[in-house]
């Protein structure tokens, strides 16, 4: 049984992926806008394909939906972000803080959804609840210039980078519980293909 998206890993993945976003975002805060906003798009992408996979792996009863929504707004921020390589700072902070909003509202849903489901849905609560915040935050502060904005959004992308691998771990150990608790089965030939 996959709980929440699909497999533990997949939320390991995009815990991953931010963090090393983060990471990059604040240690070369200097790097042309230009490869800043491939960073970003990057980034998006592979968050957008990971929940869209996440949506077609997840068994029925699932919020599928929420799972295909917040893969769509990834592929597309990031596909506006590659159509749009001349954006400016503040428009691409603003483009962040709203990618930010929808996908931490997404997120509190899903979680809300999953509480009787699953142990530890509140770091998923509490990924969306961050999201949120920034994005309010980016909107009530802007920063102009490339360095302001790879300081705000690496420490986002690592605060959230860090909640997302804390989610994978608690799924990880409530998958092993649940596997423990109905001790060995037979696989089905289209389990495994699964």
């Amino acid at each position: 049984m996959h709980v929440i998206s699909g497999p533990w890993w997949s939320w390991l993945l995009r815990g991953i992926a931010a963090i090393v976003f983060g990471v990059l975002a604040m240690l070369w805060p200097g790097i042309t806008f230009l490869a800043f906003v491939a960073m970003f798009a990057a980034y998006a992408l592979i968050d957008g394909a990971l929940h869209l996979a996440a949506a077609f792996r997840a068994p029925q009863g699932q919020p599928r939906w929420l799972l295909a929504l917040q893969g769509i707004l990834g592929v597309a921020v990031a596909a506006l972000t590659f159509v749009w390589p001349g954006i400016t700072a503040l428009a691409l902070l603003f483009l962040i803080g709203a990618w930010a909003i929808v996908g931490g509202a997404m997120r509190i849903a899903l979680a809300i959804h999953l509480r009787k489901v699953i142990v530890g849905e509140w770091l998923l609560g509490l990924s969306g609840v961050m999201s949120i915040i920034f994005g309010v935050l980016v909107y009530l502060v802007p920063v102009a210039g490339v360095v302001g904005v790879a300081f705000i959004v690496g420490f986002y992308a690592i605060t959230l980078g860090v909640v997302m691998v804390g989610l994978a771990t608690r799924l990880r150990r409530f998958e092993r519980s649940l596997e423990s608790s109905r001790g060995p089965q037979k696989i089905s030939p289209q389990q495994r293909a699964a």
